[in-house]
């Protein structure tokens, strides 16, 4: 079949389109392509965790500097799996979404609740526990702080640490109730047992823990709390192969039962 010479050059003009169009599509991954810290760390051999630090049972720094806690042997292990060795770097409530953004660190744990908030500047790893907002008073006082209706009264004192979930909960729900902002996680429940200060709401994997340590305090209904929430580990926001790896290492993780062995040493 004899091809006209418009057909010829509309075949041609194809041809050459689908030729440039394969040259350039390495060149534009390839300018789209950054490099994952699931490389880096790799190659450095060093993991950077941004925590507080403040926050039994999940990550609490100790009079000598170390850290222990649920997310310190979770990242231990993760570490590992790396060929890396975990470096923490201290920070605060207030500062922990800005010094992961900033690139200070790798990831940030320690009991970080997932927020719409957050997510708007991170990437969560899949969640790993539900741990809603529970109240924890004296031990005395339990039957009068049930709800958030009878916490938000004038006449209670609710205490609350800066910077986090904690104050965004306090801050939204009571609205009569005397706020007063502690800047001291660790001895925030020292205030609650020196009368200073009635009610503080916080996870429930707090509570329970901080009742044990703290005796006469008590968690209020922590198997019922007040407000559904979810705990995860933060991520940079530009990094989706590190992401999948977080998420694929911790679902073997509990899929082998070595996650919740490390639950069950803190928790249980």
């Amino acid at each position: 079949m004899r091809l006209t010479t418009s057909l010829r050059s509309s075949l041609f003009m194809v041809a050459v389109a689908l030729t440039l169009g394969g040259c350039a599509m390495p060149t534009q991954q390839g300018a789209s392509t950054t490099a994952s810290r699931l490389d880096g760390v790799q190659k450095t051999g060093v993991l950077r965790i941004c925590t507080p630090g403040d926050y039994r049972p999940f990550s609490f720094q100790k009079t000598d500097a170390s850290y222990e806690g649920i997310d310190v042997d979770l990242m231990t292990a993760f570490s590992g799996s790396l060929g890396a060795k975990p470096e923490w770097i201290k920070t605060t409530w207030a500062n922990l979404l800005p010094d992961l953004a900033a690139g200070k660190c790798d990831m940030a744990v320690g009991g970080v609740s997932v927020t719409t908030d957050r997510q708007k500047r991170a990437f969560f790893s899949a969640p790993y526990m539900v741990n809603g907002k529970t109240p924890i008073a004296r031990c005395a006082d339990v039957s009068k702080y049930q709800t958030v209706e009878q916490i938000d009264k004038p006449e209670v004192r609710v205490i609350f640490n800066p910077g986090g979930s904690n104050e965004r909960f306090a801050r939204a729900n009571f609205k009569r109730a005397k706020l007063t902002l502690h800047g001291e996680n660790v001895t925030i429940f020292d205030e609650i047992l020196a009368n200073r200060a009635d009610v503080f709401v916080t996870e429930s994997a707090e509570a329970i823990t901080q009742q044990k340590l703290k005796p006469g305090l008590c968690a209020i209904n922590p198997d019922k709390p007040l407000q559904y929430g979810e705990m995860a580990w933060m991520l940079p926001r530009d990094d989706v192969a590190f992401k999948a790896y977080v998420d694929q290492w911790l679902h073997l993780s509990q899929a082998s039962g070595d996650f919740q062995r490390t639950m069950d040493r803190w928790l249980k």
